[in-house]
């Protein structure tokens, strides 16, 4: 186990990782903007067997009204709102972490942008991160 921990604002939901990240990146969807309330998501990929909840169930989002088509599942506290993970149709078994819901995030680096086509207008993107325009 990776002993990795995080949790919901409100703490309801609490999970830890049995696996490391396979891979970490920013989204810059308009669905992911509106979802985190922000600029874009910072997400860490993980076998969803790995997420494991040691407290609380997070409620699910089908979010059909993509770009792509597909449908997204969002996960979120039912209590406070805060986004927890997203599993897309393009990734089967793989959960997106919002990686702001983990308690220590000191080793998060990006590998890529998504959705860069939507991206703020004032977000500058480090030099050297692959940037794509969609998925």
């Amino acid at each position: 186990m990776t002993g990795k921990t995080g949790q919901c604002l409100c703490g309801a939901v609490k999970y830890e990782l049995a696996s490391d990240p396979v891979m970490s990146g920013i989204c810059h969807c308009k669905n992911c903007q509106r979802q985190a309330g922000s600029a874009f998501s910072t997400l860490s990929a993980v076998p969803g067997s790995d997420l494991k909840f040691t407290s609380g169930e997070p409620k699910l989002y089908e979010d059909s009204a993509t770009t792509s088509g597909g449908t997204v599942k969002r996960y979120f506290c039912g209590t406070c709102g805060s986004p927890l993970y997203s599993e897309t149709p393009g990734q089967p078994g793989m959960a997106f972490l919002k990686t702001g819901t983990l308690d220590d995030t000191s080793d998060f680096a990006p590998q890529f942008h998504v959705w860069c086509d939507s991206k703020q207008n004032w977000v500058e993107l480090a030099e050297g991160i692959p940037a794509m325009p969609q998925q």
